[in-house]
């Protein structure tokens, strides 16, 4: 049996929160954009002025909580992995430019930054306020625009997720990296999202 050192129980921690606090978010997500998002559309706007208030602010919460803890969770593993538990640094081997996992993990990173910032400064907001008109009966002319900026930055969130989870796994179990295989993955990411996306309004509510 090996014998377990400070950095590996460290990083096995960063990890399984990371995965907890992922699942939380990506699941929402999808939650929002092969459900939701069809469902909203049935609501009259006394359905909408009932549903949404409560519904909308709890899942939101979580939502917005788990691309928090997801994005500073691997943000300390990757840093506690580089600086700390191997000292292999930015460039050094097995550093994060100089590894296939270095290379898998930063592109992974890149992307879920990217969508963690969609959560918080762009789709959080517009929905802060679409859900304070909506309870109070309101619907103003800039609606429309917030709730169409909201959409697009959630369908980009949905598409981008797809190769962002190819690049997580890749970093630990697939010792190759190429830019082709990156761009064969973010074309079936959009593919596989729009798909998705459309078929969660076709799925039969009969039970």
């Amino acid at each position: 049996m090996e014998t377990l050192d400070s950095n590996t129980i460290t990083l096995f921690i960063f990890r399984w929160i990371h995965y907890i606090a992922g699942i939380t978010w990506i699941g929402l997500l999808y939650f929002f954009n092969f459900i939701n998002v069809h469902f909203a559309k049935t609501l009259d706007a006394d359905a909408k002025k009932k549903v949404v208030p409560e519904l909308m602010p709890r899942a939101l919460w979580w939502f917005r909580w788990g691309a928090m803890v997801t994005w500073l969770s691997g943000l300390g593993y990757v840093i506690w992995k580089i600086f700390i538990a191997t000292d292999a640094g930015l460039n050094g081997v097995g550093g994060l430019f100089n590894s296939t996992w270095g290379y898998w993990i930063s592109l992974g990173g890149l992307l879920g930054t990217i969508m963690w910032f969609n959560v918080w400064f762009i789709i959080w907001p517009a929905q802060k306020k679409i859900i304070n008109w909506i309870k109070a009966g309101e619907a103003p002319e800039e609606m429309a625009g917030l709730a169409k900026k909201a959409a697009f930055a959630s369908k980009v969130n949905t598409i981008f997720s797809i190769p962002m989870l190819f690049c997580m796994g890749a970093a630990s179990h697939f010792p190759s990296f190429s830019w082709i295989m990156v761009a064969i993955m973010f074309v079936v990411g959009v593919v596989i999202a729009k798909c998705l996306i459309g078929y969660g309004g076709k799925v039969k509510t009969a039970v």
